[in-house]
């Protein structure tokens, strides 16, 4: 039986030895990959999960997601992205991938999703009680703070927000406060990763 691992897959050769190493200081077992196609090559026997660059030549991440399914391997999927770009995250947490971060991440908010997705590696009890208390602070939303959370997530900026729900930008910047506080989010990416949890079912 395969030994559980984190596949490590980006084209930046320094970006995979950092992950690397990361994982070693922590006990994790890795192996690396410098593009997708060479992943899936190993994709059908490998156990554990993936965290994979979301823009890398060839394949993407996102179309990586998509391949992993067609082909039935169900590996928890963690993409990281360098560009901020929330829609294309949003876009793979409906593809089915479990987490995104945005580089620089922080070590230990990656390490810990990392064991998570280790640990849920073919049973999902624990994600969906995860889902069950985010869904729950969703719940305790107004109206209006529920539509700059749609906002948000579809990648927006504040000002947009503003003039779509015809309010002021400082107005959006206190709801985004309260979003924060009620939901237990200490960033964007964090609120919008939440919030994609409960909505890609």
């Amino acid at each position: 039986m395969s030994e559980l691992k984190a596949h490590i897959i980006d084209d930046d050769d320094a970006a995979r030895d950092a992950l690397g190493f990361l994982l070693s200081t922590a006990d994790v077992a890795f192996e690396s990959y410098a593009s997708a196609l060479a992943f899936l090559d190993a994709a059908r026997t490998a156990k554990g999960c993936v965290v994979t660059d979301i823009r890398m030549p060839d394949m993407d991440g996102l179309q990586l997601v998509k391949r992993l399914k067609e082909i039935g391997v169900t590996l928890p999927v963690i993409v990281m992205t360098g560009h901020g770009d929330v829609p294309l995250a949003v876009e793979a947490m409906k593809a089915g991938v479990i987490d995104f971060f945005e580089k620089p991440f922080d070590d230990e908010a990656l390490l810990g999703a990392v064991r998570r997705a280790m640990a849920e590696s073919g049973q999902g009890e624990a994600r969906e009680t995860e889902k069950a208390e985010i869904a729950a602070r969703i719940a305790t939303l107004s109206g209006r703070e529920r539509e700059v959370l749609d906002g948000l997530i579809a990648g927006k900026a504040n000002k947009v927000i503003a003039y779509d729900l015809e309010i002021s930008p400082r107005t959006v910047e206190i709801y985004r406060a309260n979003l924060m506080t009620k939901m237990h989010a200490n960033s964007l990416s964090e609120l919008v990763r939440m919030a994609m949890r409960v909505d890609a079912g």
